[in-house]
């Protein structure tokens, strides 16, 4: 039943994605991070102060989501196990996002390929942090293929993994962790003290997944016949230029299998940011990378499931 979950959850993903509508974890989760933030700032004002203010923000995120999940699955499997079963795939369903993440993309292509670069810079504003007003074409294409490549981690191989390793509420702390750093985990003069705990929480959390999506994007990368011996290469040797311990795993896996360099400096909310570049310029990038890392992201979030569940069935006989 437990991988029944995992793979009926999974498809439920592909198929519908996060409609707007309907009730999501992660917006509660940012509900509780902003509620415990402002109550934080109110009563912490020096940096020692704000530093142990984010840790404590840190513990109660995430232990309330924790514990909010497990005891959720508990009521609904005491109440009939179907009911359980049936909350389970809901957990996991809504800790996925990659549908979510090709849509997102897919729209900044489709406003590419008619022309628009104003539509194109909006949409892409909607999944990167960096300022869009002034990026062509080619600096678009790039930073959409950079946030597939570095999403495929956190977006559905990191949670996947955590998921092997503590089922569905550790899986919903897993998201926990990673709305933390997406919301406060910034090196800027606001988030700099109140957000390190949950930044280096962030990379201890995706330090395994992010190694392992070097290998799933390989093969990936093969199965999609672009250059799997590159990927393998290039992600090995730029693996460490980034500022992050690992976003350039992903990211120089990728850049490897298209032949296309991808990081160099960036504008991040008004600052200017030197960025090393990750790969090798083989050629220019061009949009229809955009559907290439796509598929890369797609097929190496299916290995994962399938590398993940098989280990589930191997250590547990679950």
């Amino acid at each position: 039943m437990t991988l029944l979950a995992w793979f009926i959850a999974f498809a439920l993903d592909l198929l519908l994605g996060d409609p707007p509508r309907w009730p999501h974890p992660v917006r509660w989760m940012g509900a509780l991070i902003s509620f415990t933030q402002n109550r934080i700032r109110a009563r912490c004002h020096s940096p020692r102060q704000l530093r142990a203010g984010g840790a404590l923000l840190w513990l109660v995120v995430v232990g309330v989501t924790f514990a909010a999940a497990f005891g959720a699955l508990k009521a609904a499997q005491a109440v009939h196990p179907w009911l359980g079963w049936l909350l389970e795939v809901w957990m996991i369903y809504t800790s996925l996002a990659a549908r979510c993440l090709a849509d997102e993309a897919r729209g900044v292509e489709r406003a590419l390929r008619s022309g628009s670069l104003a539509r194109s810079r909006q949409q892409l504003s909607r999944i990167v942090g960096r300022d869009t007003s002034q990026l062509d074409a080619p600096h678009i294409t790039r930073a959409v293929v950079e946030t597939v490549a570095e999403n495929s981690v956190d977006g559905v191989i990191a949670p996947l993994f955590f998921l092997l390793l503590g089922g569905a509420p550790m899986m919903m702390a897993y998201k926990a962790v990673n709305t933390l750093d997406s919301m406060v985990g910034y090196k800027n003069e606001k988030y700099r003290h109140i957000g390190m705990i949950s930044a280096r929480m962030d990379d201890a959390a995706n330090f395994f997944p992010a190694r392992i999506s070097w290998l799933l994007l390989t093969c990936a990368a093969a199965l999609c016949r672009l250059n799997p011996a590159a990927a393998l290469r290039i992600g090995w040797r730029d693996r460490y230029q980034h500022s992050s311990p690992n976003c350039a795993w992903p990211e120089a896996t990728v850049a490897g299998a298209l032949g296309i360099r991808l990081g160099g400096p960036n504008r991040y909310f008004g600052e200017w940011v030197e960025k090393p570049w990750i790969g090798d310029a083989r050629r220019e990038v061009a949009v229809e990378d955009i559907p290439r890392s796509v598929r890369l992201m797609l097929i190496a979030s299916t290995l994962a499931l399938l590398l993940f569940a098989l280990l589930r069935l191997t250590f547990s006989g679950a």
